[in-house]
């Protein structure tokens, strides 16, 4: 009886343990979830004050290019302002143009995209195509921007409340909410219309401008400019991405008068149709014509290509862009300053594609030097 009794006075501390062991181990995993989400919380606040304090850029241009660079931005300052054209006429966009009378979408998502605190799963999200019915071929991203835009009756509203809707780190703007056309005269002086058929005629391009000519820019876009600490052009498409957002007047008045350093970011490879058979002079030179003065700075890739994608891209009528001796030595009398680096990523192991990262550091390490002059 007594050996039943201490069987069952050991089975009962045993239990009373296991439970004081596990209430102990409840308690301090609660305590500890707590410090870590207070150390987590900390860690926030501190990386949000570190890209408060960052530098204001304001970005201009379209396409993968601008939206490579702001990914890459946004790890540095969330004082980010991406002016985007609204010239598109390919795809989804040129469909939801056509059908709704919308500004093209396209660029603008991929902005907001790129500056979204979780961009990946995001981007998955907001990029995915249709692929049967009516919709095929639309972006569930394009098709919130055209919602929004009918509720509201206006495009820079819907893209202001998906700015807020998504918490970006930034604030993307289209450039205009006018309807615009890319129109262009050729060395034939033929006059050509639209994005398309100005991508395929590039190297025979005389002038180029909007139309209507008096478009007029958003006023949050002439104040970004006017409070910016530096003015990035690019990278991206020099006809249909960067050139349209200087081609309005107003614009390019603002550009010229600010004092802040003007920074052309090159592209990395020609473009098949556009810039075909172009060189790195040959882009800062229509840069500075349509804006009406030369970039302060002029960032150029010096990093080399895998030889297979180099091949492929070779294949498909696109070089590397590389300055020589004689373009280094004419921009510097055009003023321009140059910055060279490696500037290449390679993305899925087939695309080349700018390293955001590198060119953010750049950039952010140009406002710093010139804050400590």
């Amino acid at each position: 009886m007594d050996g039943m009794l201490n069987y069952l006075f050991g089975f009962l501390t045993a239990i009373l343990l296991i439970f004081l062991f596990r209430l102990r181990e409840r308690q301090d995993f609660s305590r500890l979830s707590r410090a870590y989400r207070s150390k987590k919380a900390a860690m926030a606040r501190a990386v949000e004050y570190r890209l408060s304090m960052g530098p204001y850029v304001v970005a201009l241009g379209g396409g993968t290019g601008l939206s490579t660079l702001l990914r890459g931005l946004k790890s540095f300052t969330r004082n980010i302002v991406a002016v985007v054209t609204v010239t598109d006429e390919g795809g989804s966009s040129g469909r939801l143009r056509e059908e709704w009378g919308v500004l093209p979408p396209g660029d603008v998502r991929n902005c907001i995209v790129a500056l979204a605190e979780n961009d990946s799963s995001l981007k998955r999200l907001l990029d995915f195509r249709f692929d049967r019915g009516a919709l095929s071929g639309h972006s569930l991203g394009n098709l919130m921007l055209l919602a929004i835009s009918e509720q509201f009756g206006d495009f820079r509203r819907a893209v202001e409340e998906m700015n807020n809707l998504l918490a970006i780190r930034g604030r993307v703007l289209p450039v205009t909410t006018e309807a615009v056309s890319l129109v262009a005269e050729t060395r034939t002086g033929d006059r050509i219309r639209g994005e398309l058929a100005i991508s395929d005629n590039g190297k025979n391009i005389t002038d180029i401008w909007l139309e209507p000519k008096d478009s007029r820019p958003l006023n949050d876009v002439l104040r970004a400019v006017e409070e910016a600490e530096v003015i990035v052009l690019g990278p991206g498409s020099l006809f249909t991405s960067v050139i349209p957002n200087l081609l309005i007047r107003t614009v390019a008045e603002q550009l010229r008068k600010s004092v802040v350093p003007k920074v052309y970011i090159c592209n990395l490879m020609t473009q098949p149709g556009e810039t075909e058979g172009f060189s790195i002079m040959e882009h800062v030179k229509w840069i500075a014509s349509v804006m009406g003065m030369p970039p302060d700075y002029v960032i150029a890739n010096s990093g080399r290509f895998p030889p297979h994608i180099l091949e492929k891209y070779s294949r498909q009528g696109a070089e590397p862009l590389y300055l020589d001796s004689g373009q280094r030595t004419e921009l510097e009398k055009m003023g321009c300053t140059i910055v060279e680096g490696d500037f290449v990523q390679i993305a899925d192991n087939s695309l080349i594609r700018h390293d955001g990262q590198a060119l953010s550091h750049v950039l952010v390490r140009l406002c710093r030097e010139l804050k400590e002059d």
